[in-house]
């Protein structure tokens, strides 16, 4: 997509569960059903990333190098078979972009005169 304004390549804009599944883990690692609670709990809900989604956006976004699978976990009562999963720095660029992206859209909406604005 060209961003005609800098007559440049635009970043894409993410799938929403990519975006959910970024954001859970920004702050650490985790496996899947965490990410799945995570994203639940911090939407009160409203967006549940049911497996088959969660687990094939996972796999997409491993092969596009956003996140990574940690080998093994350091919590000994910890069931072996659970993947985690990390961001990688071309994750956390990809989150920070749609963060600005959306942001600008927020700016934007909030300075349309449905609130007040021009």
């Amino acid at each position: 997509m060209v961003d005609k304004a800098r007559g440049s390549r635009a970043k894409p804009t993410l799938k929403e569960a990519w975006f959910h599944i970024l954001l859970a883990l920004a702050d650490d690692a985790q496996h899947g059903y965490a990410i799945r609670a995570s994203v639940q709990d911090r939407t009160d809900g409203a967006v549940k990333l049911y497996p088959a989604t969660l687990y094939g956006s996972i796999r997409a976004m491993t092969d596009l190098g956003l996140i990574e699978p940690l080998e093994g976990t350091d919590d000994p009562d910890d069931d072996q078979r659970r993947r985690y999963y990390r961001l990688t720095q071309s994750g956390r660029e990809a989150l920070r972009a749609e963060v600005t992206r959306l942001q600008g859209l927020l700016d934007h909406a909030r300075a349309s005169a449905a609130f007040g604005g021009a």
